[in-house]
C-alpha cells in the first residue's frame, strides 16, 4: 500500500511539474521568408531548437546588412548577416558587442545579374550600362572588389540606387541593364516576372576573383558570453536543419510554406536547392562540416577588403569570427 501510494504521489508531482524552462531567443534573418530560410523553420518544427532549451522566434530582414545593428544593440541576441559588412561595421564601431560564430554561405551568393538581350554577358559589358543597386545590399557592398578584380571602369557605369522591391521589376522592364543581388534571389525573381532563363546572365562574384565569405550566424557577444551552451545548442540545431534540408528540400519547404503560404512552393524549393548547391554544400563543407572557416582564406578576404576599404584600425580576423561556440559532437557534418 505504501509503495502504491508513493508511486501515485510521484506521478502526480510529475504531472503537476512545469515543463522545463525554455529560453526565448529571437533570431533576425537577413531577408524574407524564402527558400534559403527553410532550414531554420524546419529546425523549429522538428524540435531541434526546443531540444536545446530554446524558444526561437524568427523575424525576416531587409538585406544582408540588416541584422548587424540589431544584434550589436542587443535588440536581437542572434542573427544572420554578411561577414564582410560586419568587418566594416566593427571597424567603424570597435566596441560593438557583435561577432560571427558560424559560417553558412561558404561561397557567397553575391552577384551581378543582367540580361543578355540588354547586352550583358560578361563583367566588361557593364561599362556604359545602367546598374541598379539597393544601397543596403550585401552584393552592392562587395561590388568595388568585383570591379577591381575584373578591371572595370567604374566611372563608365551609371549606378541607379533602387529599392529591394523594385530591383528585379526594373530589370525585367529594361529600366536598368543589370542589378546587384544574391544569385538565387534575383534569378528566380526574374523568372517569376516572366524573363526567360536564357535571357538571364548571372555573374557570380566568387567566380570572378572575389575571395570572400558570405553570410554567417552572428551573435551579441555579451549575451553569448553568459549563454555559451545555448548558443552552441542553437548552432547545432541550425546544422541539423540544413542537413535535413539537403536530404529532403521538399520537407524543409513545407515548414517555410506554413509561414509564407503565398509563396510558390516549387520556386522556393528551387531557390533553396540553388543555395545548397552553390553556396552551402561546398567541397570545404563536405570535408569539414558547416560553420567553420579557413584561416588563410579569411586572411585573403581581409586583404581584398583592404584594397577597396580603408580600415581605421588594423583588421583582426579574431574580431570577426569566433569558432569557440561551434558544437564538437559531429552535428556539423552535413553528409
Amino acid at each position: 500500500m505504501i509503495f502504491h501510494t508513493t508511486i501515485a504521489a510521484i506521478t502526480a508531482a510529475l504531472i503537476a511539474a512545469p515543463a522545463l524552462a525554455q529560453t526565448d531567443l529571437p533570431f533576425a534573418l537577413d531577408w524574407k521568408f524564402e527558400g534559403p530560410a527553410a532550414p531554420y523553420f524546419h529546425a523549429l518544427d522538428a524540435g531541434y531548437f526546443a531540444d536545446a532549451g530554446l524558444n526561437v522566434t524568427i523575424s525576416e530582414g531587409a538585406g544582408s546588412l540588416d541584422a548587424i545593428p540589431k544584434v550589436a544593440t542587443g535588440a536581437f541576441p542572434i542573427g544572420f548577416a554578411d561577414i564582410n559588412s560586419l568587418m566594416r561595421f566593427l571597424d567603424q564601431n570597435p566596441d560593438a558587442p557583435v561577432t560571427a560564430v558560424m559560417m553558412i554561405y561558404d561561397k557567397p551568393p553575391f552577384a551581378v545579374v543582367g540580361r543578355a538581350s540588354l547586352g550583358i554577358a560578361s563583367p566588361a559589358d557593364l561599362e556604359g550600362k545602367i546598374l541598379g543597386a539597393p544601397p543596403p545590399d550585401g552584393a552592392w557592398a562587395q561590388f568595388p572588389i568585383f570591379a577591381a578584380e575584373t578591371g572595370l571602369d567604374v566611372a563608365s557605369i551609371t549606378v541607379e540606387p533602387v529599392g529591394f522591391p523594385t530591383r528585379e521589376p526594373m530589370l525585367a522592364e529594361g529600366q536598368v541593364d543589370a542589378i546587384t543581388g544574391f544569385s538565387f534571389s534575383s534569378t528566380l525573381n526574374l523568372i517569376r516576372l516572366g524573363v526567360p532563363v536564357e535571357d538571364i546572365t548571372v555573374l557570380l562574384m566568387a567566380d570572378h576573383g572575389v575571395d570572400l565569405y558570405g553570410n554567417a550566424i552572428i551573435v551579441n557577444t555579451d549575451f553569448a558570453a553568459e549563454n555559451a551552451e545555448l548558443i552552441t545548442g542553437f548552432l547545432s540545431a541550425v546544422a541539423m536543419g540544413w542537413k535535413d534540408a539537403i536530404a529532403s528540400p521538399d520537407a524543409a519547404i513545407e515548414a517555410l510554406m506554413a509561414r509564407n503560404p503565398a509563396a510558390d512552393a516549387a520556386l522556393e524549393t528551387e531557390r533553396l536547392q540553388m543555395a545548397i548547391d552553390a553556396n552551402v554544400l561546398t567541397d570545404f563543407v563536405v570535408e569539414n562540416g558547416i560553420g567553420s572557416i579557413d584561416a588563410d582564406r579569411m586572411a585573403s578576404a581581409i586583404e581584398q577588403t583592404k584594397s577597396v576599404y580603408e580600415f581605421q584600425a588594423e583588421p583582426d580576423a579574431s574580431l570577426y569570427f569566433d569558432p569557440s561556440f561551434l558544437p564538437t559532437d559531429g552535428s556539423l557534418m552535413l553528409q
